[in-house]
């Protein structure tokens, strides 16, 4: 537990991207708890907020292991790192395709009603 939780104090000091996305999390988590859906779509909101979170925490992971054995410029770091940001940025567009799916019923039937 005091490995974790250090791992968290270092992807928030260290990390400019983790701490874009615990940002995104810290609005959208509170969200999920108050839109009017059902408990399935309800995880499904917060389980994608927290794909990208796991996501990002391995992607930086890999990173400073690379950095650790070389900070020299090799097309294997490069594509190793450029990997993980591509996990990221699936995790990303997964969070995006939920929240749309499971939230454009509920917009668009709240529009109609107020137009």
């Amino acid at each position: 537990m005091k490995n974790s939780l250090y791992g968290f104090q270092v992807a928030i000091r260290e990390e400019s991207a983790f701490r874009q996305e615990l940002t995104l999390a810290a609005i959208l988590l509170p969200c999920s708890l108050f839109v009017p859906v059902a408990p399935v779509e309800r995880v499904a909101l917060i389980a994608s907020v927290l794909l990208v979170l796991i996501i990002e925490l391995l992607n930086s992971s890999v990173e400073a292991a690379i950095d650790r054995i070389s900070l020299e410029r090799h097309e294997l770091s490069r594509r190793a790192k450029d990997l993980g940001s591509a996990a990221v940025m699936v995790a990303l567009v997964l969070c995006v395709l939920t929240w749309v799916l499971i939230l454009w019923p509920l917009a668009s039937a709240w529009l109609t009603h107020i137009l």
